[in-house]
C-alpha cells in the first residue's frame, strides 16, 4: 500500500516546481494527449450570473414553468441562443 503525501509535502513540491523553468520539469511519466475528439469545450466555464427583475408575458412564463424544473435556466438558454444567432448575423 502506497503512503499518501501530506498536504504540506504536496505544497512544498508545488512551490519547488513553481521555481523551475518549464523545460526543467520532468513530465515523462505523463503521456501527451493528442486525441481531443472527446474534449468538451466550456465544460468547466460558468458565466457570472446577475440577478435582475424582468417582466414576462404570463403565458410565456407558464410555458417555461410547464417544461419542468429549472425554468429560469431554460429561459437563460433560450435568450443565449437568440443572442448568439443574432451575433452571427452581424
Amino acid at each position: 500500500m502506497k503512503t499518501r503525501q501530506t498536504d504540506i509535502d504536496i505544497q512544498a513540491n508545488l512551490k519547488e516546481l513553481a521555481t523551475l523553468a518549464d523545460d526543467q520539469i520532468d513530465t515523462s511519466d505523463q503521456p501527451e494527449i493528442q486525441d481531443f475528439s472527446r474534449a468538451q469545450i466550456g465544460k468547466f466555464y460558468r458565466p457570472v450570473k446577475q440577478q435582475v427583475t424582468l417582466r414576462l408575458d404570463a403565458d410565456l412564463l407558464a410555458w417555461f414553468r410547464g417544461q419542468g424544473g429549472k425554468y429560469q435556466t431554460k429561459i437563460n438558454a433560450a435568450l443565449r441562443e437568440f443572442m448568439e444567432s443574432h451575433a452571427k448575423m452581424r
